[in-house]
């Protein structure tokens, strides 16, 4: 398992290398892992330099014994793993959570990006934190497993949590959510308690794209056409039947959009 000191922390990493190539970063969301990049990494490893990042508290990451993960710590972590592996400017991609630091670094340091997509994400501040912290502290205490039916619906889009042809996927993706270590709490409470960074978009100016899943319960489409509202060299892309996770969802939509937009900036 790979992991790189940056921040005071230890992140665990996969790069797929290709000397020469630009970098393409992924982000992932709250309750996941860089496993849910898996179909992203094979399709772009051919022409790009994917790395993909377990953020701390999460995956394969360092877990630090701190009441909250906040995410201008987090933003600070891809700040230093950027610089760590020298792929600046990079391609940043961050879906949720993902997508939180990826607006903070495209604001703050855009020296570091090449471009932005932002999946299925917002610039506003938690809307359901109230729900959350108690579906938080059951998971805190009791672990995931007595809040897990409450949290997929939250995760995942209507359609693929009812389309039986998928349920393997499904079953594989539930059972890595009751596999979370109890830990997860610290990393939860960052995400209901961070700021909004709606006043920050407008110094968002590296070409972005904007992807949100029509199903969307966590980051509905309203968040995404607010953000393409405030940042102005931004393209956003609905993805019809699609929910929170389009990475896992609906990858080929998204392997396409992203693609396309990678390819614009190359014309």
């Amino acid at each position: 398992m790979p992991r790189v000191a940056v921040n005071g922390t230890q992140l665990h990493y996969e790069d797929t290398a290709g000397e020469g190539r630009e970098a393409l970063l992924f982000s992932h969301g709250l309750l996941m892992d860089l496993r849910m990049f898996d179909r992203q990494a094979q399709f772009f490893s051919d022409a790009y330099r994917v790395i993909r990042y377990d953020h701390r508290g999460q995956g394969g990451s360092a877990r630090p014994k701190v009441r909250s993960i906040d995410l201008e710590t987090l933003c600070a972590d891809a700040v230093a793993l950027i610089e760590c592996l020298s792929i600046a400017p990079c391609h940043f991609a961050g879906l949720s959570m993902g997508g939180f630091v990826g607006l903070r670094l495209a604001a703050r340091r855009p020296d570091l990006l090449r471009s932005l997509t932002l999946l299925d994400t917002s610039a506003g501040p938690e809307t359901s934190a109230a729900a959350y912290r108690k579906l938080n502290f059951v998971a805190r205490w009791l672990g995931v497993r007595p809040v897990a039916g409450r949290v997929l619906p939250v995760l995942f889009g209507r359609t693929f949590l009812s389309d039986p042809q998928r349920a393997g996927e499904l079953a594989v993706w539930r059972e890595r959510l009751l596999g979370l270590d109890r830990s997860i709490w610290r990393a939860v409470n960052g995400v209901i308690e961070r700021a909004g960074v709606h006043e920050e978009l407008g110094a968002v100016t590296v070409p972005t794209l904007i992807v949100v899943g029509e199903e969307d319960a966590a980051t509905p489409t309203g968040a995404a056409e607010r953000i393409h509202a405030g940042i102005s060299q931004s393209t956003l892309v609905t993805i019809p039947k699609c929910g929170h996770s389009s990475t896992v969802e609906a990858p080929e939509a998204v392997n396409r959009a992203i693609a396309e937009h990678l390819q614009s900036l190359r014309a």
